[in-house]
């Protein structure tokens, strides 16, 4: 297994749909330009972000394929999501996703009949990794919203005689203690993911390499920004950027982080449509003053300026 790590900003992509909710697999081309011309070269699909659980097992496949037609050959590469509660699915998942030479996949812990102890959970992401054995392998850590919470350092250290192909963490925590020991394990062999956007500076400042998040497909530019910031010593610019994130997240959670994303998207000329229930979309009438909010912010400011 050569293929690299998944570097920089990795964007965790929305899945599409029309306006009646079914899968819009034609926006796909549009998602993958609006990130090249954010200078954001891997997507992360069929996670949180892209609804997961309210897709069928057939629209993650076609999912997957679209992704995998529209970046071949073009200079974006694709991490595909495939962790369900039903493990022949998620196989399934895998096995299409390492057929069609993704860069990478990844598996959240089931979150309805979760496994009780640390080698159950390793059992469960090996049995799935097994079905793409030449793709790299992450365990998708997010405990707030699987109810599945075991030291990222242990699964670590005693998944990767287990799991051929384990490359690494797309760690969605603020427990910076947890990732410090993570990511400071075995920087060669390991690669952890930062999946917190509203807190990567917290992360930069303790080693993070690469992050992962929702953000980075509308807010791209603040994060480049930040990351220059960062990398110069500049603390006062990188703080400023680093709070616009938190001003434009807080935002969001008045009106539902996913519902007032996928409308941010289309504001941004990318149409990836309603989400699914049980989530709550954005009514006509809320749409407005969510735009409001949002110029009232500085959003359209910040990500049109190349400077703070």
């Amino acid at each position: 297994m050569n293929k690299p790590k998944l570097a920089g900003l990795v964007a965790a992509t929305h899945t599409p749909f029309d306006a009646n909710g079914s899968l819009n697999l034609a926006t796909v081309e549009a998602q993958a330009a609006h990130l090249l011309r954010n200078s954001i070269h891997t997507a992360f699909i069929a996670g949180s972000t892209g609804e997961c659980h309210s897709l069928a097992l057939a629209e993650r496949l076609q999912l997957t394929q679209r992704w995998a037609e529209v970046s071949r050959g073009a200079p974006i590469q694709v991490a595909v999501h495939v962790g369900t509660n039903c493990l022949s699915d998620a196989k399934a998942l895998a096995r299409q996703a390492g057929d069609l030479g993704v860069a990478a996949i990844a598996a959240l812990a089931p979150c309805y009949f979760r496994p009780r102890t640390l080698s159950g959970l390793i059992e469960w992401c090996a049995a799935i990794a097994a079905e793409a054995p030449e793709t790299p392998f992450y365990y998708y850590d997010i405990p707030t919203l699987t109810g599945v919470s075991f030291p990222m350092v242990e699964f670590l250290d005693r998944a990767a005689d287990r799991i051929p192909t384990l490359r690494g963490i797309k760690f969605t925590s603020y427990d910076i203690f947890s990732y410090q020991l993570s990511l400071n394990l075995d920087k060669e062999a390991f690669d952890v993911l930062w999946g917190a956007d509203e807190a990567l500076l917290a992360a930069l400042a303790v080693g993070a390499r690469n992050a992962i998040g929702t953000s980075y497909n509308y807010a791209a530019p603040v994060y480049h920004r930040m990351l220059q910031a960062f990398r110069s010593g500049d603390w006062e610019q990188a703080r400023q950027e680093q709070y616009r994130i938190a001003q434009l997240i807080q935002l969001f959670l008045r009106y539902g982080v996913l519902p007032a994303t996928k409308v941010l998207m289309g504001m941004l000329g990318v149409e990836v449509g309603p989400a699914r229930p049980p989530l709550e979309n954005l009514t006509a009438e809320q749409q407005t003053p969510f735009r409001k909010d949002l110029e009232t912010l500085g959003f359209f400011d910040w990500i049109n300026s190349k400077k703070a």
